[in-house]
């Protein structure tokens, strides 16, 4: 028995929320390791949609335990709502779903405002990373700048008003810097005060209950948001968001030791898609690039903001399966393509005359390389709803044999529509 941790190998949205679901009937506990409420899941169980951003997939099947650990940041007003609108489609978020480490940090107003004072700043200068204005980035700034407010600190209202304090000074400073009007402190408290009873039910040492799960052999599967290219560290810098969405933290996302981690598996888009600023070496604006966006219904489930849609590029990939040791990869949409005459794959790039098989780290560099493509014929027949090997086109096989060799991973599995049981199991990942 093992555990699982999924990841995405692009620039997100490669589909990890059927993934993910797929595997939760297999888990035991589904636990969310970084990012916030920028990104977002969307399940299609027995033909109802659910749209999830916050709350671990597993939430939404009976019998399994959910688990945001330390490495999310929360916005405890769009969890209450998130929980509120899955008790409006028959599901209720109880303690014996939901827990959540007492020591994550919470997402306030002036995250927000922060947020999107800075966005509206760079849209002015050209220079907008393109964020989801939702305070993730100011939160994790607090973080890492020890001012942060914590779940466990809701339970304390002597100490609360001092470390309200503490984070006022630092953000009062820029605020005043942004000619924006302070925050009274007051305003805050009681912010943190009308959520605090809805939070506190949940609240969990993560870290211990997973050490006890992890004991008693449960089966944990970790749930990344976001994707590779997008970590703070491995990704296109600075238009990444603001955590590491790479394996890796699983481990200190959660509390639990790296060695508990298991079987990696790599989400990975049979075509590249990406939201918001930043390079896109195969992006395509043409009528193909148009095709797949309407084919694949390319819209942000958070945002609804469109995808920009281009050909596979293998180079990043092969570095996502590297920088997270990926042993496997769900590949997705495959059935998007269908009907495609001809499909290219990047297998390098071009940069000042050279060619390289890597994306380089620099910003400048990453705006001046060009695509090699290998080109592939396409195939007449349908793989949407396929549920084995035999049912693909002989060029779909082709398709993903040549993915398997040059990203230097083998397919796990193979999704061929939203719905769940349209996937084919080449090995389960957790099995020993």
């Amino acid at each position: 028995m093992t555990n699982v941790v999924v990841v995405g190998s692009q620039w997100g949205d490669e589909g990890k929320g059927k993934i993910v679901d797929w595997l939760s009937e297999r888990a035991d506990v589904v636990v969310r390791f970084q990012g916030g409420h920028n990104a977002g899941h969307t399940l299609v169980i027995d033909g109802t949609v659910y749209k999830l951003s916050l709350l671990p997939s597993g939430v939404v099947r009976d019998g399994k335990l959910g688990v945001i650990g330390n490495g999310v940041v929360i916005d405890p007003h769009a969890l209450i709502s998130e929980m509120q609108n899955m008790a409006d489609q028959g599901i209720v978020i109880d303690e014996s779903r939901l827990k959540i480490a007492d020591n994550a940090t919470l997402i306030l107003s002036l995250h927000r405002e922060l947020d999107a004072f800075r966005e509206d700043a760079a849209s002015n200068s050209g220079t907008k990373i393109g964020t989801t204005r939702r305070g993730i980035g100011p939160a994790y700034e607090d973080k890492v700048g020890r001012r942060a407010i914590r779940v466990m600190d809701l339970a304390n209202l002597e100490t609360l008003p001092a470390k309200i304090d503490r984070l006022l000074t630092h953000h009062n400073a820029l605020r005043r810097g942004l000619g924006k009007p302070e925050i009274v402190h007051q305003v805050i408290f009681d912010e943190l005060t009308s959520v605090a009873d809805r939070i506190l039910p949940f609240r969990e040492r993560v870290w211990h209950l997973l050490d006890r799960e992890t004991k008693k052999g449960s089966r944990i599967l970790f749930e990344g948001a976001q994707g590779t290219l997008l970590d703070i560290d491995h990704g296109t810098y600075p238009f990444v968001t603001s955590s590491n969405t790479v394996a890796g933290q699983a481990a200190a996302g959660s509390g639990l030791g790296p060695g508990s981690l298991g079987y990696i598996l790599g989400i990975t888009k049979a075509y590249t898609t990406r939201v918001g600023e930043g390079p896109f070496p195969t992006e395509l604006n043409d009528e193909v690039g148009q095709f797949l966006g309407e084919r694949g219904h390319e819209f942000g489930t958070v945002t609804g903001r469109s995808r920009r849609c281009g050909w596979f590029d293998s180079v990043l990939v092969r570095q996502a399966v590297s920088t997270n040791g990926i042993d496997g990869i769900a590949l997705t949409k495959l059935d998007v393509m269908d009907g495609l005459k001809e499909i290219k794959i990047c297998v390098g790039y071009m940069l000042d005359g050279e060619r390289i098989d890597y994306l380089p780290a620099s910003q400048g560099q990453q705006a001046r390389i060009e695509p090699v493509y290998q080109i592939l014929e396409g195939w007449n027949g349908t793989t949407a709803g396929a549920r084995s090997w035999a049912d693909l086109p002989a060029q779909a096989v082709k398709y993903v044999r040549q993915v398997e060799e040059l990203i230097g991973a083998p397919v796990a599995m193979l999704s061929t529509s939203p719905e769940r049981d349209d996937t084919i199991l080449v090995h389960d990942p957790f099995q020993d």
